[in-house]
């Protein structure tokens, strides 16, 4: 008995599975492009594409619950937001975007030790987070310590070297404090 004629797929070798990439994955390859990039607005790009990734939390009630904390922070109605946010740090302790979402809003309510205690969990969560470095380095400076504040956009720019904001604050930092010294 002769086999029958193979069909075309079954001539074919089968396309090996790739499975998708993990949160973790798609951010350690868009955190080294970032640092790769050399044009600001391809740099800019990525960093909300990193910022796209952060702001998910893969739970629907966790998101709904940071989009009405925006809605009150843009009505100025900080209590509200903090209401959301610490929700939201209670359900999901280990989402780092909650937590720097809520130190933003202690920033914008003048709690600088709160900010710090909320910039600082982000940060154990996510090191590379240059949002909340950059929020360390604005308290820093808004304290007068500038030392520190320069240290902490040092660091935004080792993650994100083409932010031009840290970029500018290390030139005038650096101005100040060899003035300082003189």
């Amino acid at each position: 008995m002769v086999p029958p004629p193979a069909t075309a797929s079954q001539s074919e070798k089968p396309a090996e599975y790739v499975a998708p990439k993990t949160r973790a994955q798609r951010l350690d390859e868009l955190f080294a492009a970032l640092k790769r990039e050399r044009n600001e607005k391809a740099a800019e790009r990525t960093a909300n594409r990193i910022w796209q990734e952060w702001k998910r939390s893969d739970s629907a009630v966790v998101d709904l619950m940071m989009q009405w904390s925006q809605d009150a922070i843009d009505k100025k109605k900080f209590d509200v937001a903090l209401d959301f946010l610490d929700q939201v740090v209670t359900l999901d302790p280990g989402y780092p975007e909650g937590w720097n979402r809520r130190a933003t809003v202690h920033y914008m309510m003048q709690n600088f030790s709160k900010s710090m205690a909320d910039i600082e969990k982000t940060l154990e969560l996510e090191p590379r987070h240059f949002g909340a470095l950059s929020g360390m380095a604005q308290i820093m400076k808004d304290t007068d310590r500038k030392a520190l504040a320069m240290s902490a956009y040092e660091r935004v720019l080792e993650i994100y070297p083409m932010l031009r904001s840290a970029q500018n604050e290390v030139a005038s930092l650096s101005e100040e404090l060899t003035g300082e010294a003189i």
